[in-house]
């Protein structure tokens, strides 16, 4: 199913998922197993909620 409506012109997925891996590498690289998987948790509900 295609949204037009929704289209970000300019997009690049790519460099998206760059800064986004890039973002979480740096929130989570001195946290531990539980840390990380709290901040996923969070995170996923944030993502959600929005």
């Amino acid at each position: 199913m295609k949204n037009k409506e929704k289209i970000i012109r300019d997009f690049k997925a790519v460099e998206f998922m760059r800064e986004v891996r890039e973002k979480i590498n740096e929130d989570i690289k001195e946290m531990n197993f539980e840390q990380i998987k709290k901040y996923f948790e969070e995170r996923r509900l944030k993502l959600v909620k929005d």
